[in-house]
Formats: structure tokens, sequence, C-alpha cells
């Protein structure tokens, strides 16, 4: 399938292999030494102020984004609103709502239209973004995913699908925009802008791009709700593994830059006030306040944590149900929809959109009820504390059908911007009829649930807070009519509703509270918020797992958690290893090198040399010798008696060559001591570097010692390296000395980052295949390796809090026995292996 293989026995969709790892571990060889050489305090200071540079321009161009996001959403939803609304009280005198409907239609549909071709210019712009960045965050390299392209697509699809009034928000989209912004602007060069072409020589690695994308991710936010600590607690909670402080503070300050950008250009341009801070982010939830007419309210109280706690379950359940819904809806899209033409994909966004707007028309005229306007309309709203936002809480009122002095309370819900209706929520002293509430709860829980997942950009956040924010004015309002709770304040349940169902979609914890506490600038929510985000979390995990991770499953994306389970210790690294390796040597001819690059696809491969002494003349004068020697061979773990093991445990082998060794007899077979031990390997093709003479296949004879023979490790090299060093010439002939050898410099290895040249693409016609490389300067001589004993749990936390791409095992003398890549890490993978085990025992 598109997106992953389909497990047919448990419809579970497995991690695909063709996924990349990020290097996060440094690569210290010699043209990376002489680059250590050559630094001084003075240049390490300057390239950190650069670092700080680069970091304060992520999140002014960050907030720019949004800015753009929210100036244009806001245009085209004020001009649709203004021609709808207008035609809907002339045709309700006259009696022509069909076309009023055609026009609402008529905005919407063309809108989406737009959002959907964007998407098919970059398909990785569909959906909120924010599953691709946890993954890149994780370790994963996700195609296309923090490309120009991606951002230009995914800010202008986000604006045409917002306005479009489909259920989606565009707080989301800014995390990943924010991360493209991290992830581009320090290389100083586009693959869409080829032409464009700076000299920055900084930042040329995985290593730092990956800060840089965790600082934008962070920026986004920030703009997105004001809440640059959130920011930064959500870049370190979704998938940041490797981090410190240093790296805290410059997250923290993009964030702020973010925030305090878009907050300084929005305030200047609805208020014409510049140089004031009003409006943090593009979501405000405003100032939770009691009127001052009202003595007996509290925000509140001890009493209301109980109801706050059956919420947040509440929540737990509604949120697993929508994932679980969505979930089937996304399988059903791989299975009908992704594998037909990409105008399928259009075809269904626009069905969404008639559906959603017909739904929103109907029910606004049908089934809402006229309610008694609220007397603080006229003696003046204490609710917020900015006079602004109380009037645009007043004036999103809509009174369709409606006689004087009442408004309809469902049209005031669904023909708003979900920001407004969020704040109506919030903050409107009117009531909603809990017959409303709950009709308008459950048809945004659907139509947002069939929303996310089409071909457009949409985020999740404000759906999920607009149906949660219904939810808890709904339990506000019961409590108060049928239980006589007059104390309670309406806003303050409406915030707790919209956090256990927000809480209950995306499971988040940590981050999630910091950001509704930031954005309702009330500490005292504290306490309240994080509980029912923890239990709304608790409740949801019970089922299944959160929106992202669900997304990020089916895409087969081999993310690692943050640990392994307690019964995984029951495996070593010799278990989950992968033995059957391909190896460079020290110094290997050209035909050799292109021969294995062009016949595998592996992205690192260890630099080995033969461990063949003839120790049996050792054993044969000295008893203390040989008992030693014994021993040794006895507690070395090799790789062919690994694969004996493995493929005795399987009963088959993984190929033909392997399958006519089945029988073989265990014991290793020693040469008879009489015969000429030379003639018997030539005899048997036995040569000592196989892979120096590509011609010669493995032999149909060959042992399983000699297809896995021991090998000295000398460290790693990238395929990315090796095929540099074929690019660019560097060889020297069998005649010459290997210090003849051109040398090449730090920033001529990374400077066609982060597209390095295909090894199919490369003219060598030039290059004599007879030549030598010599790539002992250019391999990583000291990469973290494991034992073979290494329990997984110390394995795996060794890989992903150091960001680790390949983990070689090696020996206790030194030969390296397999290989642990990401693949070898994943849940999936360890549960195959664990049942073996099981099995073996």
């Amino acid at each position: 399938t598109i997106l992953g293989e389909t497990h047919e026995e448990e419809d579970e969709i497995l991690p695909r292999k063709d996924y990349e790892s990020l290097d996060y571990d440094r690569c210290i060889n010699d043209p990376y030494l002489e680059v250590l050489e050559s630094m001084d305090n003075k240049k390490a200071q300057r390239y950190e102020a650069v670092k700080w540079v680069l970091v304060f321009a992520i999140g002014v161009c960050t907030g720019l984004v949004g800015l753009f996001v929210d100036f244009f959403v806001r245009l085209f939803t004020q001009l649709k609103f203004r021609v709808v609304q207008s035609s809907v009280e002339e045709c309700s005198e006259k009696g022509c709502l069909a076309l009023s409907l055609l026009e609402l239609l008529g905005f919407n549909l063309t809108f989406v239209f737009l959002a959907s071709l964007l998407v098919l210019i970059q398909p990785v712009a569909a959906g909120s973004g924010i599953p691709e960045i946890k993954c890149y965050l994780n370790g994963v390299k996700v195609p296309g995913v923090v490309r120009l392209r991606t951002v230009v697509c995914k800010a202008m699809g986000v604006l045409f699908s917002v306005a479009g009034g489909l259920f989606v928000g565009k707080e989301g989209p800014m995390i990943h925009s924010g991360a493209v912004v991290g992830a581009g602007l320090p290389q100083f060069q586009s693959i869409s802008l080829r032409k464009i072409q700076f000299n920055f020589p900084y930042f040329r690695s995985d290593r730092d791009k990956r800060d840089f994308v965790s600082a934008g991710a962070a920026a986004g936010v920030a703009a997105a709700f004001g809440a640059p600590i959130g920011g930064t607690l959500f870049s370190l909670e979704e998938g940041s593994s490797f981090w410190n402080q240093g790296l805290t503070w410059k997250v923290l300050f993009c964030s702020m830059a973010a925030t305090f950008t878009l907050n300084f250009f929005r305030s200047g341009i609805q208020f014409g006030s510049w140089g004031s801070f009003q409006l943090p982010g593009l979501l405000n939830f405003g100032e939770f306040k009691c009127s001052e007419s009202d003595k007996k309210c509290h925000l509140w109280t001890a009493v209301d944590l109980g109801f706050f706690i059956l919420m947040g379950i509440v929540g737990g359940l509604l949120g697993a149900t929508f994932n679980c819904l969505n979930k089937r809806l996304a399988k059903y899209r791989m299975r009908n929809v992704h594998p037909k033409p990409k105008l399928v994909r259009v075809l269904e966004s626009l069905l969404v959109s008639l559906t959603t707007t017909v739904v929103v028309f109907v029910a606004s005229m049908v089934l809402g009820e006229c309610r008694q306007m609220s007397s603080s309309r006229h003696s003046g709203n204490d609710t917020l504390s900015l006079q602004d936002l109380s009037e645009d809480v007043n004036a999103s009122i809509k009174t369709f059908f409606c006689p004087n002095e009442t408004y309809n309370d469902m049209a005031t819900l669904f023909f708003n911007p979900q920001e407004s209706a969020i704040l109506q929520l919030f903050h409107q002293d009117g009531t909603f009829s809990p017959v409303t509430l709950s009709l308008f709860f459950l048809l945004y829980f659907l139509l947002s649930c069939w929303t996310y997942g089409i071909s457009v950009p949409s985020g999740l956040f404000v759906p999920s807070l607009l149906c949660g924010a219904a939810f808890g004015r709904l339990v506000a309002n019961l409590l108060k009519s049928y239980i006589g709770l007059d104390h309670i304040y309406s806003g303050t349940f409406a915030l707790i509703g919209a956090a256990a169902f927000l809480g209950g979609v995306v499971r988040m914890t940590i981050s999630l509270t910091v950001i509704l506490i930031e954005s309702t600038n009330e500490i005292t929510y504290g306490l309240p918020i994080m509980i029912t985000l923890m239990v709304a979390k608790w409740t949801g995990d019970f089922f299944n797992k959160g929106i992202y991770d669900i997304h990020v499953n089916l895409r087969g994306v081999p993310l690692l958690e943050w640990e392994t389970g307690v019964e995984m210790d029951k495996l070593r690294a010799s278990d989950i290893m992968e033995p059957n390796l391909t190896y460079v040597y020290p110094h290997t001819r050209i035909q050799s090198l292109v021969s294995i690059l062009r016949t595998t696809v592996h992205h690192a491969f260890p630099v080995v040399t033969e461990n063949r002494g003839n120790e049996r003349e050792f054993m044969k004068g000295n008893q203390l010798i040989s008992n030693n020697i014994k021993f040794k061979k006895s507690s070395i773990l090799t790789r062919a008696g690994e694969q004996r093991k493995r493929s005795q445990s399987m009963k088959s082998y993984p190929s033909s060559e392997l399958r006519n060794m089945c029988d073989e007899h265990i014991a290793t077979e020693e040469p008879p001591e009489k015969e000429d031990l030379l003639q018997q390997m030539l005899e048997r093709r036995y040569t000592p570097y196989p892979n120096l003479y590509p011609d010669q296949s493995p032999s149909e004879e060959w042992t399983m010692e000699e297809r896995f023979r021991p090998l000295t490790f000398h460290g790693l090299i990238l395929r990315s390296q090796l095929v540099t060093l074929l690019d660019r010439g560097v060889c020297y002939s069998e005649s010459q000395s290997s210090a003849s050898q051109p040398r090449l410099s730090h920033a001529e290895m990374s400077e066609d980052y982060p597209r390095y040249p295909d090894i199919h693409d490369l003219d060598l016609t030039l290059l004599n295949p007879r030549m030598i490389v010599d790539v002992t300067p250019y391999m990583n001589p000291s990469p973290f390796t494991v034992s073979p004993n290494t329990h997984v749990s110390q394995v795996f936390n060794l890989f992903r809090t150091m960001g680790l791409r390949h983990l070689p095992v090696v020996n206790a003398v030194g030969e390296v026995v397999g290989i642990i890549t990401r693949h070898n890490l994943t849940h999936e993978f360890l549960q195959a292996r664990l049942r073996q085990h099981y099995q073996t025992i």
C-alpha cells in the first residue's frame, strides 16, 4: 500500500523500512578534526552568535507566517459572512433562502477546491502536519516535510480551508509551518529556488537542522496560542529525544520572538495602536472574570473538582471514540481513495464541504432557538477585560428569524468563525439551550471527525476546543437548571470541557496544560486543567492511542516511544541485531564500492578487516594458553553461530543459498593438520577479502563460518560519504601510496547536504574501476557500540537519547557481529522477537 504494509491477520499496519533516520551523532573523522583544530574561542563565539541570530529570525518569520494566514482568513471570512448574512436577512422576508444557501455553497466550495489543489501540488501539506513534525523530532526523515514548497502550500491551503467553512483550525498547521521555517532558513538555499545560492557554510548537518526544527515547531505553537512556554514544552514533549539547557534557552527565545512579532503586527493592524501588545496569539480565550454585580460567583471551587474529574472521564471516552472513528475513516481512505486518481481526493474534499455547508445552514435555520439577550449587552460586559473583545462577543450574535431583543443560539455558534464561537461559549452571559448545545456538539463531533484526514491542510486543536466547550457549557446548563448549583461559572465549565475533549483526542499533558493556562491568563486554572487532562489521557489510553500517534502508525513510520516495556529486557542486543552485514574494507577498489552501493540500500557500512590468525599453532605448545583461547572462543558470540541458531529455531533460511546448509554439522569443521591450509582455501574459493573481487559470488560449498567470517571493526562510513568520495574522484592507483589520494575538507564533504547525489546518477566513466579508495580518513572511527549481551532497554535508551542512526554490535575481541537500526527497536519488531524468544525457551 501507499502508506504502509497491512498485516492481514490483525489488519495492523507495520512500520515501513524505507524511512531513513536522521544523523544526530557527530561523525568525528579527519575533516571534522581539522575544523576542530582550527576552532578557537572567537570562532566558537561567532558561531554561537550566528545561531542566536538565526533563532530570532526563525521566530520572527514564523510570526509573520501566522500574520499572513490570520489576515487573509479574517478577510475572506468577513467577506463571505457579510454577503451571506445580508442575503439571509433579505430572503427571510422574501422567501428565497435557497439563493442564500447557493451563495454560501459558492464561497465554500471555491475555497475548498483551491485548498485541495494546493495539496495536489505538495501532498505532504495535507492534514495538520503535527504527526510529521513529531516524527522528524523523533529522528525520522519524512520525505518533503520541511521543504519550501510545503510551507507555501500549507500556509495558503489552510487559509482557504478555514475560510471555506470546513471544521478545521489554522493553529495546528502553524506548528508545521514554523518547523519548515526552522529547517530552511539556516540553510540559505532551497531545492525549489535552485538559482538562489548563498555561501553559508554553517549548520550543514542533521544535528543542527533538527535543533532549528525544534525551535520552529515551538515558535509555531507560541504564535498560534500566544504561549511561548507551552511551545517550548510542546517541542520537548512531542518527540525531541536529545535535549540540553542551551537548546532550551534558544527554543524559548524563538517562541518569545514569534509571539511578540505576531502580537505587535496584529495589534497594530486591528486596533491601529502600533507598539501595544493586545493580541498575543491567533487564538485568544480572553480573560475569565466574574461579573462585579454577582457576589456569589467564583471561577471555581473545591466542590467543582469532582465535576471536573467526571468531565475528564467523559472527555477521554469521547476522545477515544473520535480517534476510533477517525482511524477507521483513514483506513477506508487508504484502501479506496488514495489508490485512485488524485481527482478523487479533490471530489471527497468538495463532498465534505458540501455536506458541512448544508448541515450548518439547515441547522441554523431550523434547529436554533430564540433566546433572550443578556442585559450586559446594554450595560457593558464585565466578563472580558478588553472592551474590544467584549464588543466582538456581542457583535457576533446572530438574530436570524428571531424577533427583537432575542438571538438565534444555533446560528450564533455556526455562522461565526470558530474562534468567535469559542469566545461565545466561554464568555457570553446569555444562555444557550441544552437541546441546541447537544445538537451542535453531535453535528460538530461527526463532521470534524470526517473532515480530519481529507486532502486539505487542517488543524484539529480549534475544532476539538469548540466541541469540548459546547460539551462543558451543556454540563454547566444542566447543573444550573436541574441541580440548582447557581454559584458555578459557565465559562469555567466550558474551558474544562474544551480541555477534557482536546486532551482525550491528542493525549498531551504537560504542554497542553501550560498552553491553556497561558491562553487564559489565569494561573488559578492550573490545577483543574491539569487534573482534567490527566484523567482524560488515562481514560483514553485505556482504549487507544492519541490521534497523532494513530496517524503516525497508519503511515508506517518507525517511531520510537519514550521507553520499552519491562518484558523487553528478556531480550539482548544479539537477539534484535541484524547479523547479515554488508561491509567495506579500509582500502577498497572503486568497482567493489560501486557494486556494493548499487546492489544495496543500506545507509551505512562497517569498515572492517578480517580476523583469522592461525591460533591452532599456539594451542599446541602451552596448556595455559590453550585454555585461555578455548575460553575466549566459547564466550565470544560470532555472526555464524548467531545465524545458525536463528536458522535452526526458524527451520528456514532467508535465501536459497543458505537453505542448502540446514542439515550441516553443527560443530566447527577443523581442517586436517596434514593438509595444506592455503590449498584447501583455494579449492573452496575461500579468498581472504571476497569483497575486493566483486565478480566472485559466494560459493554454494561455503560453510556458515566462511560466509560469516570474523571481522575486526574499525569504524562506520555512510553511503553519502562514499558517494561523495566517488563523485569527487578521491582515489589512488595500485602503484602509488595511499598518501597520494586527494583530501577533501569538511565543507566539501557536506557541500551537497541535505540532498547528496544518487549512485545511479553519477558519471563514473572517467574513473578506473581498478583504482583504490582509502576510506579511513572519512569514516567515523569511534561510533557508539554495544556488546551482544547488552539488555534491550539499555540499547533503546542509548539509541533514542543520543539520536543514533546505526548502532554496531561488537563482541569482546573487537569483532563486529551485527548492527542495530531504528527498525530493530520498533515496538512491532521487539514484540515479534519476544514471541520467538518464548518459543525457543
